[in-house]
Order: structure tokens, then C-alpha cells, then sequence
């Protein structure tokens, strides 16, 4: 945890939840509302009539040891479970928690007899905890509903027939049946013609997505018309929903640099406090003429329930999880609350083209040969050596000539990254990419490649340029509106690709980038980068994941996009974009500027409040229901501040 400080710190195996032991405090998923606030109701209305007995009706039976138990047992229901609490933080070493100042300021009223305000305060105090357990639950509930997007059982077919089973128990190539409004339960492929599907659990938009057969389907998505038949193609453990659940539940484990702040500066804060109260209560003996000890140990008590860093501590962790809960219902995943910080505070947004701000589904366009190569027989070759990369210019190829041939003889098949591939085919060496792999092996050429805004794929056999073939990519619908978003947001836009410079220059004319570059190899985005973190300016990249992996690592915070096409995407990227859309990158950078407004807005209030109310309550001006309200009265307004964040519309 000590490194957490770091931007991208190394993601911790368990989840630490809001930051905050509130084992005290009751499970919200097993009790009712009404359950939680029993024990506070209890102690309410005891409390109630006790102050009814000593301040109008007065028995005299009322006095003594009497009055003493009647205050006790009101004080039990709310008490003991913080006092049990304060104990097994000793237990642990933790000395100065928050239960500990609870624990010692309501005894110590007690111990001069101020029994009603002894209740009180815990009373209140505890009231607070149930209200705090109340909001993580509900900053929570964003996350915890991808949970009930994943069926427990599924209808699969035998022979013919349906059954019911287990979705944990179904294998690989089994056939599930998905009737009109139905959950998948594992990925797989489709097998039924078409099939219309809300895939809101995925990607936050509730607009339905039309599945053709054998495209890929996901765990989560809702079958919105007929009955669908869908092949079974990856264990429930491993399906994507399963990934992006294990995602958001890790979420919390990376803690921001402000939220670690401030949970040391408590740890420090607290002591400090502690021994001040301390002096406050015995220091005066030697300076004050008229010093009476339950005067000054009332003060120190007071003083002690204002120091509790509750609203601290609660609803900075709180503001956090609220801004993680919010970009999930969006379709945005943060890896934790640190990149919420980063995002906030970024300066230049460094994007790739294909995939990012266009659509990555490239179409053939043109093909020309020359008269000595036969323009059949090598488009089977590019389309065979094509099969082997997993590039989207490869898919397009594949789609315009067809069918692969298996036969073709290919030999010693090597790609070179950011160049192309190259084999050997016949004994002769056969290239396929951009033109530098032709540059790179001494290909004469007479095409003018900067003269045409397409993706070119040129082509040489046995030492001869051999043609090419253009390829078109069209722009995302919502780029134009990303890149005036960011714009707003002051947030430079930069553009860097491997593809060819005449391509990416129309792309960024056309949205209005005035920084891109082409023909760039890894290494060069990496020098890119690396120029505009020189000028001291905090970098987001957005890309695969995969392929940028070096700028990714070199960046500030990762942003993958099409988080549901690559599961090495969710493993590698800081943040995960899951519907491929742009626009979502600066919702992304707004929701992480709104978290960090709100966090410091509760920092400030908190700090406020408590340095009025400790300087009253050390001269003796504040009671302990101001100090109640400087502590619990502080950290309901900063629950109420936090929680609004999941209310926002981005």
C-alpha cells in the first residue's frame, strides 16, 4: 500500500472497500433498513423518557444508582458494538481509532454525570454509521448490479431437448438456448441467423446491438426478440462479464494519493488530538486559579468528539468509489480511484486512429497490379499471409478476396512490426505491408503513395514491386463531438498512427486535430510521448492496449478502447472504454474533474467546521451537541456531497 502514491501502482490482490472498518456497523444486504436502525430507536426512546424523568415529571425514585442503570441500558444498544469495535482495533494495534474517541468521551461523560449527553453523542454517532453504511451501499449498488446481469442457470441442448443446468457446469462447444428476454450466461458464438441483443450490462448504452451468425456474443447481454441458439465458447469462470466483475471489485484497491493522505494524516491526527485532550483537561490545574477537574475534563471530552476524523475518512473513500460507480453505469471501468485523479488533472490526450477516432473496419477499395503478376493468384497469397496477423487490414483482405488457401505453400513467415509481413513462397520472398517494408528491402516503385488519402498495402514478389491495394476506414459518428468536448475541457487533442501520414492528416483535418502525425513506428509514438510529458504535461493515451503497449506503459493513464474485443485490453489499460466509443473519453476526464471537485469540497468543509468547533470546545464556548454536530452532523453533509456524484448526468 505505501507505493500506492504512484500513478500506476501494481493492482493488489484483495479490495479494501471503502477504506473504512465499518464491520461495526451492520451488513445493508442482510438486514432490512428498519433492522439497521433498531438498536438507535431503542436507545432513543429510553433516552427520551429519561430526560422526560429528570427534567418534568421527577420521581423521586428517579436519582442514584436508579437513574445511573436507566442511562446504561440506554446506552447499550448503541455502545456496545462500538465499544467491542474500539477493543478489537486495540487488539489489532490500532490504539487511536475513531471508536476509541467515541469510547473514552462517552464513558468519560458518564464517569462526571453527564449521563444524557453520554447517550447522546453515541447515539448519534451511531445513527451516522448506519446512514454512512446506507451511502456505500447505494455508491456501491452501480457495481454490484453487473452482478444480476449474470444468470445463475442456463437452458442447454441435448439431443434435441432443453435442460436446465448450472451455468458454472456447462463446457465449452455445449448449446445453449436463449429465449425472448433472457441473460446469456457464458460467451459464445451465434448460432441462429440474427438475433437483437441490449448489451447495457456491457457497455451502459441500452440501445439494442443486432448479432448476425457466428459473431461473438457476451455473458450479460439480453435477448430482445426470438429464440436464439448460441455455441458455448469460454468457460463461466473466464467469460468477459466475469472479467469486468473481477475489474470493479478490485476497483478500490488502488487508492488515490488524496485519499491516502488523508487516511495517514488521520493516523498521525488522531494521537496528536488525543494527547492535546489530555493537556486540555490537566495542563489548566497549573495556570488557571479557580481549576475545577470535571470543568476541564468535560472540555477535553468535547474536544475529543470533535477530533473524530469521520467525514474524513468516510466520504473522501466514498467520493472516490461514487466517481468508479458512476463511470461503470457509463460504460467507463476505472482500475481504481488513483486514475480518477489522473484523469482529472490531464493536459493532452494522445489517441491512435484506427480503432479509436475511426471505426477499424477497413474496406478494399482498389486493387492494381502490374501486367507482370497475375492479380488472382496474388491476392490468394496476400490473402493467405494476411491470415496470419490479426490486423483489421487483414480482415478486409480476407473479406474481399474470400476463402483462405490452406495449400498455398508459405515458409519462414515473420512480421515486421510497424513495416508488414513477409514469407517465402516458390523460393521467392513475398512482401505485404506499407511502403517502408518496400524502402526497407530495396523495392523500386513508382507509386506516389503520399498523393492518396487511403490506407495502401503494397505488395512485392522475388525483388519486383508487384501493386497494391487501398484500403478505406470510415470516421467515428461521435469523434467530431470527442474532440470538441476536450476542447472544452482544455484538454489538448494529439493524434499518432502508423499509418501513412496523407491518411492521418485528412482524419485530423477533418475533426479539427491540429497535432498528428504519421508513418510512425512503436518507437517513435514512444519519443512522441515522451516530447510532451518534457513539457511537464500529464498524458492520457488512448489505443488497444495492446499493440501501443510501450506508450501505454509510458503514459500517465492507459484508456483502451473496445474493452469487449480483447481481454488482454482489460488486463493491460489503467481505464476501459467498452463500446468503442471516443465520446466517452472525455465523459472519463469529467467524471474523474467532478470526483476530485467534490472530495476537495468535503476535505474543506470538514477541516472548517472542526477548527471552529475544537477552538470553542478548548474555551469551554461549545457543548457536546455542537461537537456531535462537528463530527457526525459534518460527515452526513459530506456523505450527502458525495453520493451526488452518482446522480450527475455526464
Amino acid at each position: 500500500m505505501e507505493e500506492c502514491c504512484s500513478t500506476k501502482p501494481k493492482k493488489e490482490q484483495h479490495t479494501e472497500g471503502d477504506g473504512h472498518d465499518h464491520s461495526h456497523s451492520h451488513d445493508t444486504g442482510s438486514q432490512s433498513t428498519f433492522q439497521m436502525f433498531l438498536p438507535a430507536i431503542i436507545s432513543f426512546g429510553l433516552l427520551l423518557i429519561g430526560i422526560a424523568l429528570d427534567n418534568y415529571i421527577k420521581p423521586d425514585w428517579f436519582s442514584g444508582w436508579v437513574r445511573l442503570v436507566w442511562y446504561l441500558v440506554s446506552y447499550a444498544p448503541v455502545g456496545f458494538p462500538v465499544l467491542k469495535e474500539a477493543y478489537g482495533s486495540i487488539i489489532r494495534g490500532d490504539v487511536f481509532s475513531e471508536f476509541f474517541l467515541m469510547g473514552i468521551a462517552t464513558i468519560g461523560a458518564f464517569v462526571i454525570g453527564e449521563y444524557p449527553e453520554g447517550v447522546a453523542v453515541m447515539l448519534f454517532y451511531s445513527v451516522g454509521e448506519v446512514f454512512q453504511s446506507l451511502a456505500v451501499t447505494r455508491a456501491k449498488s452501480n457495481i454490484k448490479a453487473l452482478l444480476d446481469q449474470r444468470p445463475d442457470e442456463v437452458t442447454i441442448l441435448k439431443d434435441g431437448q432443453p435442460y436446465t443446468v448450472k451455468a458454472e457446469t456447462v463446457n465449452i462447444g455445449e448449446i445453449i438456448q436463449l429465449k425472448s428476454g433472457e441473460k446469456l450466461g457464458l460467451d459464445g458464438e451465434l448460432l441462429s441467423e440474427t438475433a437483437s441483443f441490449n448489451t447495457a450490462a456491457l457497455t451502459g448504452e441500452s440501445k439494442p446491438d443486432t448479432k448476425t451468425k457466428g459473431e461473438t456474443v457476451l455473458a450479460g447481454m439480453i435477448n430482445l426478440n426470438t429464440v436464439s441458439q448460441v455455441k458455448v465458447t469460454t468457460a463461466y469462470q473466464d467469460s468477459k462479464l466475469s472479467k469486468i466483475l473481477e475489474l470493479v471489485q478490485n476497483a478500490t484497491a488502488q487508492k488515490a494519493p488524496t485519499e491516502l493522505f488523508i487516511r495517514k494524516f488521520a493516523k498521525v491526527y488522531t494521537p496528536i488530538v488525543v494527547f492535546l485532550a489530555i493537556g486540555i483537561a490537566l495542563l489548566p490545574y497549573f495556570f488557571v486559579a479557580d481549576y475545577q477537574f470535571k470543568d476541564w475534563l468535560y472540555r477535553a471530552l468535547i474536544f475529543l468528539v470533535i477530533s473524530c476524523p469521520c467525514a474524513l475518512v468516510i466520504s473522501i473513500p466514498l467520493g472516490y468509489f461514487g466517481g468508479i460507480g458512476a463511470g461503470s453505469r457509463n460504460g467507463i471501468l476505472f482500475k481504481g480511484s488513483n486514475f480518477l485523479d489522473v484523469l482529472a488533472n490531464v493536459q493532452n490526450v494522445v489517441m491512435d486512429k484506427t480503432g479509436t477516432m475511426t471505426e477499424g473496419v477497413f474496406k478494399v477499395q482498389e486493387v492494381d497490379f502490374k501486367p507482370d503478376f497475375d492479380k488472382n493468384e496474388m491476392l490468394k497469397w496476400v490473402n493467405a499471409l494476411e491470415s496470419k496477423s490479426t490486423h483489421p487490414v487483414a480482415t478486409a483482405i480476407h473479406e474481399y478476396v474470400g476463402e483462405i488457401d490452406h495449400s498455398i505453400p508459405l515458409e519462414n513467415v515473420e512480421e515486421i512490426p510497424g513495416h508488414g509481413l513477409k514469407a517465402m513462397i516458390n523460393g521467392k520472398e513475398l512482401l505485404v505491408g506499407n511502403f517502408r517494408l518496400m524502402d526497407q528491402f530495396n523495392i523500386n516503385y513508382d507509386i506516389k503513395s503520399e498523393n492518396i488519402v487511403y490506407t495502401l498495402i503494397a505488395v512485392a514478389y522475388g525483388q519486383k514491386f508487384a501493386g497494391y491495394l487501398t484500403i478505406a476506414d470510415s470516421i467515428k459518428a461521435d469523434a467530431q463531438v470527442t474532440i470538441n468536448k476536450l476542447t472544452s475541457l482544455g484538454v489538448k487533442a494529439t493524434m499518432l498512427s502508423g499509418d501513412k501520414t496523407s491518411v492521418v492528416k485528412y482524419v485530423a483535418d477533418t475533426l479539427g486535430i491540429q497535432n498528428a502525425y504519421g508513418d510512425l513506428l512503436p518507437e517513435d509514438k514512444v519519443n512522441k510521448v515522451k516530447e510532451i510529458k518534457a513539457k511537464s504535461q500529464s498524458v492520457a493515451f488512448v489505443g488497444d492496449g495492446v499493440n501501443d503497449a510501450p506508450v501505454v506503459a509510458l503514459s500517465d493513464v492507459g484508456i483502451a478502447m473496445g474493452g469487449l474485443g480483447s481481454d488482454a485490453t482489460i488486463e493491460t489499460a489503467d481505464v476501459v472504454i467498452q463500446d468503442d466509443m471516443p465520446s466517452k473519453i472525455p465523459m472519463a476526464i469529467n467524471i474523474g474533474k467532478q470526483t476530485k471537485k467534490i472530495v476537495w469540497q468535503n476535505i474543506i468543509l470538514a477541516f472548517a467546521v472542526k477548527a471552529v468547533v475544537l477552538i470553542l470546545g478548548a474555551g469551554g464556548l461549545a457543548t457536546m451537541w455542537e461537537a456531535v454536530f462537528a463530527d457526525v452532523g459534518v460527515a452526513l453533509l459530506a456523505i450527502l456531497n458525495a453520493v451526488r456524484i452518482q446522480r450527475m448526468k455526464f
